[in-house]
């Protein structure tokens, strides 16, 4: 099945620039323009404020970038970071298995981030940076790693950079995590929220504390959760279960037979790096054929199946095909998707825009551009600089969105799959020249 293409969809946001208003003859000359930027005056936006106290949830590149631009506007973030240090999905936990080993492999927190030791980013340095701030090569002072697609400490770096460039330290609370957000009813109009925070304490100590912000920015990211996918049988299954979350170093899997649910990027890299030292490798992919059975071109231990059928207490795994295999004691990866919903334009939820939105949640994008055009448009609604459309307006485009997803027979994982329409997401709405 394939995903969303930029022919099909269009996601549009109103102009993220402020440029000067056209004048009459020009706005008779373009109505479609001037249709484009009228917008109803319905929805109780924020009015223009020299600043709004604002909590950004996560440290990230998305919450680094948000930060950034919000305070560009005028208004005061605090963002708040459960780690030690800015970077989010790019800070790398050597050793998550130790954790995993002591509970449920697959439960959430038992590691911070998703990366292995060989990841690499799977677009190259160009497209990597913000807008205004290339991805610097290593010869020009980017790091140590000089190729075109580098690995996940030269990403670090660059984000490091980053939040020393623009002097973003000092707005982030370290070791910090949100517990809690609720509507605080003092605010009125939908405005104020409460949030409970905890930090760590220097003794073990968790110490609560809640504060009250004028709206919300959630740049918690995708990667910090396991999603694991329902297989029928796996409760009484022999095998031991595994995370990708949880994966670092293929060594552990040596001369053992491993079966991984998923084929997008992450799986693929794993299942190739699993190739070099495993028996055997089988890739259970939902979207192949259910007759698939197949050696994978280049490796002789490596097999593509459809999706697995149900699992047996012998420790068999049985696909679709009807063809089974026997994994080992550490066998099973599972890889998934998700979706949040409604989101206007997957930032903003209608019923209480703007003082609660998203950053980060599109994928199959080019992501820290896309972080910053959406964090410059959150500043701007919030300093009532850009108008959003009615409540009623924003579900009914939302409704539309996935009335077209479900007319195409596209599943609801595929909502936030942006693919090629980032293009009309960037450049249309944005003005922004096409890159």
């Amino acid at each position: 099945m394939k995903p969303p293409q930029n022919d099909k969809l269009q996601y549009l946001t109103p102009h993220l620039s402020s440029p000067p208003l056209p004048s009459k003859s020009q706005q008779k000359s373009n109505p479609k323009r001037n249709r484009a930027r009228t917008v109803s005056r319905s929805h109780p936006a924020i009015m223009p404020s020299p600043s709004l106290r604002l909590a950004v949830v996560g440290a990230g590149a998305a919450g680094l970038v948000a930060a950034r631009e919000l305070r560009r506007e005028g208004h005061s973030p605090v963002v708040f970071e459960r780690a030690a240090a800015v970077g989010g999905t790019w800070l790398y936990d050597a050793a998550p298995a130790a954790a995993a080993a002591a509970g449920d492999p697959l439960a959430a927190g038992a590691a911070h981030s998703s990366l292995y030791a060989s990841l690499r980013t799977n677009l190259p340095r160009e497209v990597m940076g913000f807008l205004d701030f290339p991805f610097a090569s290593a010869e020009a002072g980017g790091g140590g790693d000089t190729r075109r697609f580098p690995g996940h400490d030269e990403v670090l770096r660059y984000l490091e950079e980053f939040a020393r460039r623009f002097d973003l330290y000092g707005l982030v609370r370290f070791g910090t995590e949100v517990v809690r957000v609720r509507r605080d009813g003092g605010g009125g109009g939908g405005g104020r929220w409460a949030v409970t925070s905890r930090k760590l304490g220097e003794k073990g100590r968790r110490e609560e504390e809640e504060e009250v912000y004028d709206a919300i920015v959630v740049c918690n990211g995708h990667y910090t959760e396991p999603r694991v996918a329902h297989i029928p049988g796996v409760e009484t299954w022999a095998g031991k279960q595994m995370h990708s979350h949880n994966y670092r170093v293929p060594e552990p899997f040596h001369d053992q037979v491993v079966i991984i649910i998923g084929a997008s990027a992450s799986a693929v890299d794993i299942s190739r790096d699993l190739a070099g030292v495993a028996k055997e490798v089988h890739v259970a992919d939902r979207s192949a054929p259910a007759c698939t059975c197949k050696r994978q071109p280049g490796y002789d231990n490596m097999w593509l199946h459809s999706m697995i059928d149900h699992a047996q207490e012998d420790g068999c795994v049985v696909f679709q095909d009807g063809s089974s295999i026997k994994a080992d004691d550490d066998s099973a990866i599972t890889v998934d998707d998700n979706c949040v919903d409604p989101l206007y334009k997957h930032v903003f939820p209608p019923e209480v825009a703007p003082h609660l939105s998203f950053i980060g949640l599109p994928w199959k994008v080019i992501p820290f551009p896309l972080f910053e055009l959406q964090s410059k448009w959150v500043a701007g609604v919030l300093s009532g600089r850009v108008k959003l459309p009615s409540r009623e307006e924003m579900m009914e485009d939302v409704k539309a969105f996935h009335s077209k997803m479900e007319a195409r027979g596209w599943p609801k994982r595929y909502a936030h799959n942006f693919s090629d329409c980032q293009v009309a997401w960037r450049c249309f709405e944005c003005q922004l020249p096409k890159f």
